[in-house]
Protein backbone atom coordinates (compact mmCIF):
# COMPACT_ATOMS: atom_id res chain seq x y z
CA UNK A 1 0.00 0.00 0.00
CA UNK A 2 2.69 2.52 1.02
CA UNK A 3 5.40 1.76 -1.53
CA UNK A 4 5.27 -1.93 -0.76
CA UNK A 5 4.54 -1.59 2.96
CA UNK A 6 1.20 -1.68 4.75
CA UNK A 7 2.16 0.68 7.59
CA UNK A 8 3.13 4.35 7.34
CA UNK A 9 4.06 7.11 9.77
CA UNK A 10 3.88 10.82 8.96
CA UNK A 11 4.01 14.15 10.79
CA UNK A 12 2.47 17.59 10.22
CA UNK A 13 3.66 20.76 11.98
CA UNK A 14 2.27 24.25 11.59
CA UNK A 15 3.34 27.88 11.31
CA UNK A 16 6.99 27.81 10.20
CA UNK A 17 8.58 28.95 13.47
CA UNK A 18 12.23 28.69 14.50
CA UNK A 19 11.58 25.66 16.70
CA UNK A 20 10.84 23.78 13.46
CA UNK A 21 14.60 23.63 12.85
CA UNK A 22 15.17 21.70 16.07
CA UNK A 23 12.22 19.45 15.29
CA UNK A 24 13.58 18.73 11.81
CA UNK A 25 16.91 17.73 13.36
CA UNK A 26 15.11 15.14 15.49
CA UNK A 27 13.19 13.82 12.50
CA UNK A 28 16.40 13.62 10.46
CA UNK A 29 18.21 11.74 13.22
CA UNK A 30 15.55 9.04 13.34
CA UNK A 31 14.67 8.86 9.66
CA UNK A 32 11.25 10.50 9.95
CA UNK A 33 9.56 12.79 7.42
CA UNK A 34 7.32 15.77 8.13
CA UNK A 35 5.08 18.19 6.26
CA UNK A 36 5.62 21.75 7.50
CA UNK A 37 2.65 24.04 6.89
CA UNK A 38 3.80 27.58 6.11
CA UNK A 39 2.22 31.04 5.96
CA UNK A 40 3.90 32.77 3.01
CA UNK A 41 2.77 36.22 4.18
CA UNK A 42 4.45 35.83 7.57
CA UNK A 43 7.99 34.86 6.55
CA UNK A 44 9.68 37.34 8.87
CA UNK A 45 10.95 37.34 12.47
CA UNK A 46 8.83 40.44 12.99
CA UNK A 47 5.87 38.08 13.17
CA UNK A 48 6.06 36.64 16.66
CA UNK A 49 4.11 35.82 19.80
CA UNK A 50 4.63 34.08 23.13
CA UNK A 51 3.31 30.65 24.12
CA UNK A 52 3.67 29.78 27.81
CA UNK A 53 6.80 31.87 28.07
CA UNK A 54 8.31 30.54 24.83
CA UNK A 55 9.11 32.95 22.01
CA UNK A 56 7.38 31.90 18.79
CA UNK A 57 9.19 33.57 15.89
CA UNK A 58 8.44 32.95 12.24
CA UNK A 59 11.41 31.88 10.15
CA UNK A 60 12.50 33.64 6.99
CA UNK A 61 12.38 31.79 3.69
CA UNK A 62 16.16 31.40 3.83
CA UNK A 63 15.97 29.83 7.30
CA UNK A 64 13.30 27.40 6.13
CA UNK A 65 15.36 26.40 3.10
CA UNK A 66 18.39 25.80 5.31
CA UNK A 67 16.68 23.83 8.06
CA UNK A 68 13.76 21.94 6.50
CA UNK A 69 15.46 20.39 3.49
CA UNK A 70 14.22 16.89 2.83
CA UNK A 71 10.79 17.55 4.29
CA UNK A 72 7.63 18.89 2.66
CA UNK A 73 6.29 22.45 2.46
CA UNK A 74 2.51 22.87 2.45
CA UNK A 75 -0.12 25.61 2.62
CA UNK A 76 -1.31 27.10 5.92
CA UNK A 77 -2.84 30.31 4.56
CA UNK A 78 -1.08 33.51 3.52
CA UNK A 79 -1.74 35.18 6.89
CA UNK A 80 -3.05 32.28 9.03
CA UNK A 81 -6.63 33.54 8.94
CA UNK A 82 -9.73 31.68 10.10
CA UNK A 83 -11.18 30.47 6.80
CA UNK A 84 -14.71 30.15 8.15
CA UNK A 85 -14.76 33.91 8.74
CA UNK A 86 -13.79 34.84 5.17
CA UNK A 87 -15.72 35.40 1.97
CA UNK A 88 -15.24 33.05 -0.96
CA UNK A 89 -12.79 35.40 -2.67
CA UNK A 90 -10.86 35.88 0.56
CA UNK A 91 -10.64 32.12 1.10
CA UNK A 92 -9.36 31.67 -2.42
CA UNK A 93 -6.66 34.26 -1.90
CA UNK A 94 -5.64 32.91 1.51
CA UNK A 95 -5.19 29.38 0.18
CA UNK A 96 -4.25 29.63 -3.47
CA UNK A 97 -1.99 32.67 -3.18
CA UNK A 98 -0.17 30.85 -0.40
CA UNK A 99 0.29 27.85 -2.70
CA UNK A 100 1.53 30.06 -5.53
CA UNK A 101 3.92 32.00 -3.31
CA UNK A 102 5.34 28.92 -1.59
CA UNK A 103 6.00 27.25 -4.92
CA UNK A 104 7.76 30.36 -6.18
CA UNK A 105 9.85 30.92 -3.07
CA UNK A 106 10.85 27.31 -2.42
CA UNK A 107 10.92 26.02 -6.00
CA UNK A 108 8.78 23.01 -5.22
CA UNK A 109 5.31 21.71 -6.00
CA UNK A 110 2.81 22.16 -3.17
CA UNK A 111 0.23 19.40 -2.89
CA UNK A 112 -1.74 20.07 0.27
CA UNK A 113 -2.35 22.04 3.41
CA UNK A 114 -3.40 22.20 7.04
CA UNK A 115 -6.39 24.35 8.02
CA UNK A 116 -5.39 27.28 10.24
CA UNK A 117 -7.16 26.87 13.59
CA UNK A 118 -8.63 23.68 12.14
CA UNK A 119 -11.36 25.87 10.63
CA UNK A 120 -12.98 24.99 7.32
CA UNK A 121 -16.31 24.47 5.58
CA UNK A 122 -17.53 22.91 2.34
CA UNK A 123 -16.79 26.07 0.36
CA UNK A 124 -13.21 25.99 1.63
CA UNK A 125 -12.81 22.38 0.55
CA UNK A 126 -14.20 23.16 -2.90
CA UNK A 127 -11.80 26.07 -3.37
CA UNK A 128 -8.86 23.96 -2.24
CA UNK A 129 -9.76 21.16 -4.64
CA UNK A 130 -10.28 23.44 -7.61
CA UNK A 131 -7.00 25.18 -6.83
CA UNK A 132 -4.98 21.98 -7.02
CA UNK A 133 -4.68 21.15 -3.33
CA UNK A 134 -5.16 17.42 -2.82
CA UNK A 135 -5.19 17.04 0.95
CA UNK A 136 -5.99 19.16 4.00
CA UNK A 137 -5.45 18.25 7.64
CA UNK A 138 -7.92 19.04 10.39
CA UNK A 139 -7.20 19.06 14.15
CA UNK A 140 -9.72 16.36 15.10
CA UNK A 141 -8.03 13.26 16.53
CA UNK A 142 -9.21 9.83 15.45
CA UNK A 143 -6.98 7.91 17.88
CA UNK A 144 -6.78 5.19 15.26
CA UNK A 145 -4.85 4.30 12.12
CA UNK A 146 -7.70 3.83 9.66
CA UNK A 147 -7.38 5.13 6.13
CA UNK A 148 -9.78 7.87 5.08
CA UNK A 149 -11.44 8.59 1.77
CA UNK A 150 -11.83 12.38 2.03
CA UNK A 151 -8.28 13.74 1.95
CA UNK A 152 -9.54 17.33 2.02
CA UNK A 153 -10.95 16.68 5.47
CA UNK A 154 -8.24 14.41 6.82
CA UNK A 155 -8.34 13.83 10.57
CA UNK A 156 -4.97 13.02 12.17
CA UNK A 157 -4.40 10.16 14.57
CA UNK A 158 -3.46 12.59 17.36
CA UNK A 159 -1.55 15.62 18.56
CA UNK A 160 1.85 14.94 20.11
CA UNK A 161 0.45 15.96 23.51
CA UNK A 162 -2.14 13.19 23.37
CA UNK A 163 -1.84 11.35 26.69
CA UNK A 164 -2.05 7.98 24.97
CA UNK A 165 0.61 8.77 22.32
CA UNK A 166 2.96 6.00 23.40
CA UNK A 167 0.14 3.55 23.95
CA UNK A 168 -0.99 4.27 20.40
CA UNK A 169 2.59 3.75 19.26
CA UNK A 170 2.69 0.32 20.88
CA UNK A 171 -0.62 -0.62 19.27
CA UNK A 172 0.63 0.55 15.88
CA UNK A 173 3.83 -1.46 16.14
CA UNK A 174 1.88 -4.55 17.21
CA UNK A 175 -0.59 -4.38 14.31
CA UNK A 176 -0.33 -7.27 11.86
CA UNK A 177 0.75 -6.35 8.35
CA UNK A 178 -2.39 -7.72 6.74
CA UNK A 179 -4.07 -4.35 6.11
CA UNK A 180 -2.99 -0.72 5.57
CA UNK A 181 -2.53 1.48 8.66
CA UNK A 182 -1.44 5.13 8.91
CA UNK A 183 -0.15 6.85 12.06
CA UNK A 184 -0.44 10.64 11.62
CA UNK A 185 0.89 13.00 14.32
CA UNK A 186 0.52 16.79 14.28
CA UNK A 187 1.32 19.82 16.41
CA UNK A 188 3.32 23.03 16.67
CA UNK A 189 7.03 22.85 17.44
CA UNK A 190 6.89 25.88 19.74
CA UNK A 191 4.69 23.84 22.06
CA UNK A 192 7.72 21.73 22.97
CA UNK A 193 9.43 24.84 24.34
CA UNK A 194 6.35 26.15 26.11
CA UNK A 195 5.47 22.75 27.58
CA UNK A 196 9.11 21.80 28.24
CA UNK A 197 8.60 18.38 26.69
CA UNK A 198 10.97 17.94 23.75
CA UNK A 199 11.68 14.52 25.22
CA UNK A 200 8.23 13.41 24.04
CA UNK A 201 9.23 13.68 20.40
CA UNK A 202 12.72 12.32 21.01
CA UNK A 203 11.31 9.28 22.79
CA UNK A 204 8.51 8.75 20.27
CA UNK A 205 10.83 8.89 17.27
CA UNK A 206 13.29 6.58 19.00
CA UNK A 207 10.44 4.15 19.65
CA UNK A 208 9.20 4.21 16.05
CA UNK A 209 12.38 4.41 13.98
CA UNK A 210 14.07 1.76 11.93
CA UNK A 211 11.15 -0.62 11.46
CA UNK A 212 11.37 -2.62 8.25
CA UNK A 213 7.60 -2.78 7.86
CA UNK A 214 6.92 0.97 8.24
CA UNK A 215 7.14 3.57 5.48
CA UNK A 216 8.32 6.95 6.83
CA UNK A 217 7.08 9.70 4.54
CA UNK A 218 5.76 13.20 4.16
CA UNK A 219 2.01 13.72 3.90
CA UNK A 220 2.17 13.75 0.11
CA UNK A 221 4.25 10.59 0.06
CA UNK A 222 1.93 8.59 2.32
CA UNK A 223 -1.04 9.81 0.30
CA UNK A 224 0.98 8.71 -2.77
CA UNK A 225 0.73 12.07 -4.51
CA UNK A 226 4.43 12.08 -5.38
Amino acid sequence: MFYGKNKALTFSYDDGVRQDARLAEIFNRYGMKCTFNINSGLLSPENRWVYRGADCIHMTAEEIKASLTGHEIAVHGVKHLNLKELSGDEKEYELLQDKKDLEAVFGTSVYGMAYAFGAFDEETKSIAKKGGLHFARTVRPTLNFDLQTDLLEFDPTCHHNEKTLFELGEKFLALPDDKPALFYVWGHSYEFDGDNNWSVMEDFCRMMHGKENIFYGTNSEVFMLK
